[in-house]
């Protein structure tokens, strides 16, 4: 059963072996987050079996479903949109929140780690290619949050995230990576209290070895490992 998930995982792992290749860069920097929130908990066992451990959900009732189903057995992610009213779920079981993108929705999880008395680490959403359409902080509002959270004592932040327009050309979209990347070096060479600037979260199914050439540390992929045709349309 979805045996092809195995064929997949292989492939994609030369792939970023290439990528790593071109750029002069070590694999095992890579963190590969497969992006489960399209399959069951029977797709993320078979991923389990070829070396996945970090899977990344967008809805915060799939994250609580299969947290709860694997027990501990992997990591989970959340890499969606986060609602307010939702962070109280996932505070103290997410490995990473990816999606961090206002002050508000910071103090909220600041809030809600202080009451169990845990930290929580994040990552702050970029909006790189100012996309109306798209969630994430700009610049401006990026430096706002990390001086806020000098005042935190229970959110610590791990570096930055973004997601690149969809683009038939991956390298149409180098630009957003390699800014992101620029943004992030600038930040690490300051010192801010519980922000400790350790990885660039950027590319997908469609643009991760062009993320990978521009120095990203975290990759998002579902569609390359989870659809049986990979040769299909890339979303993920």
């Amino acid at each position: 059963m979805k045996s092809y998930i195995g064929e997949n995982i292989s492939s994609l792992r030369k792939q970023i072996g290439d990528a790593c290749g071109r750029a002069g860069r070590d694999p095992s920097e890579i963190i590969l987050v497969a992006v489960s929130k399209t399959v069951g908990t029977a797709g993320i066992e078979e991923a389990i079996k070829f070396g996945c451990r970090d899977f990344g959900e967008n809805r915060v009732a799939d994250f609580m479903e299969k947290y709860e189903y694997f027990n501990g057995r992997v990591a989970f992610h959340m890499i969606g949109h986060l609602q307010t009213n939702k962070v109280k779920n996932i505070i103290g079981r997410a490995k990473l929140i990816h999606s961090v993108d206002s002050t508000r929705l910071l103090e909220e999880i600041e809030k809600r780690a202080a009451a169990i008395g845990v930290v929580q680490d994040i990552l702050i959403q970029v909006d790189v290619a100012g996309e109306e359409s798209k969630f994430g902080a700009s610049e401006k509002e990026m430096m706002e949050m990390i001086e806020q959270n000098e005042g935190n004592s229970h959110v610590r932040i791990r570096g930055l995230m973004t997601m690149a327009p969809v683009a038939d050309d991956p390298d149409e979209v180098r630009w957003v990576f390699r800014k992101l990347r620029d943004v992030f070096i600038d930040t690490r060479r300051k010192t801010f209290y519980n922000t400790v600037m350790d990885y660039t979260s950027m590319g997908m199914s469609n643009d991760f070895a062009v993320a990978i050439e521009e120095g990203a540390d975290i990759i998002r992929v579902g569609s390359l490992i989870f659809h049986e045709n990979t040769k299909d349309e890339i979303t993920i």
